[in-house]
C-alpha cells in the first residue's frame, strides 16, 4: 500500500523584516539640485564617498521627501512592532552616499538606532544592489548547499533602481559590493530611534524618551 504523503508546513519563525517599497515619483530640480551640490562637498567612506552633512533631511529643500519617508517608517513600525506603546518613531540622521564604478561600502551596521534605511535616487538594476548578511546563522555545520533559500543563506542580495526604498533592522549587516557600470549610484540613508514612553509603570520597566 502506497503511503499517503502528508502536506507539511515550514515557518520562518523569528523572521529579519526587510521592507520594500518605491516613492513613486521623479524628483523635483530643488531636490535634484540640493542633492549634486552635497556630492561637491563630501568625504571618501571606506570605499565611496558620503556627504559632510549628516543631517540633509532636515533641509527644507528636501521637505517632501522626509514626508514620504516618515510615512514609510510608520507603516514598517506599526507593522512589525504590534505595539502598544506611546510611542513614535523619528529619523534621526541623515546623508547622501555617492558611488562611483569600483567603489564599494564595508560591510558595517548602523549603532545607536533601531530602524535604518536607503532610498535609491539614481541606481540601475542592472548593476545596483546591497548585500545582506545573517547575523543569527550558525556556522558550525556547513554543509555543500544544492541550491539557496531564506533557510540556508549567510548573505542575501537585493536588485535596486532609483526610487526604491529599503528599511530593515539597524542591526543586520550590509555591504555595497564592487561597483560595476558607468552611472553614479546616489543613495539617501537614514537611521531611526523612538520617542514616547516604553513599558508599565507599575512593572518598573518604564522609560520615557
Amino acid at each position: 500500500m502506497k503511503e499517503k504523503i502528508i502536506e507539511a508546513t515550514i515557518h520562518p519563525l523569528f523572521a529579519t523584516p526587510v521592507y520594500a517599497t518605491h516613492l513613486n515619483r521623479e524628483l523635483s530640480n530643488i531636490e535634484n539640485k540640493f542633492i549634486q551640490k552635497n556630492k561637491n562637498n563630501s568625504y571618501n567612506n571606506q570605499g565611496n564617498t558620503t556627504s559632510n552633512d549628516s543631517y540633509v533631511l532636515n533641509n527644507k529643500k528636501l521637505i517632501n521627501i522626509k514626508k514620504k519617508l516618515d510615512k514609510t517608517i510608520a507603516d514598517y513600525f506599526n507593522r512589525v512592532s504590534g505595539t502598544t506603546d506611546k510611542i513614535k518613531p523619528y529619523i534621526t540622521q541623515s546623508w547622501l552616499n555617492y558611488t562611483k564604478e569600483n567603489q564599494y561600502h564595508h560591510q558595517h551596521t548602523h549603532g545607536n538606532s533601531l530602524i535604518s534605511g536607503i532610498l535609491y535616487i539614481n541606481a540601475d538594476e542592472k548593476n545596483d544592489n546591497i548585500m545582506f548578511y545573517d547575523n543569527k546563522h550558525s556556522k558550525i555545520i556547513m554543509p555543500t548547499v544544492k541550491s539557496y533559500n531564506i533557510f540556508n543563506s549567510l548573505t542575501w542580495s537585493f536588485v535596486v533602481k532609483t526610487g526604491d526604498i529599503l528599511l530593515f533592522p539597524s542591526n543586520l549587516g550590509h555591504s555595497v559590493q564592487t561597483k560595476k557600470g558607468k552611472n553614479l549610484r546616489i543613495s539617501l540613508s537614514f537611521n531611526v530611534f523612538v520617542k514616547g514612553k516604553l513599558g508599565v509603570t507599575k512593572n518598573l520597566d518604564e522609560l520615557i524618551l
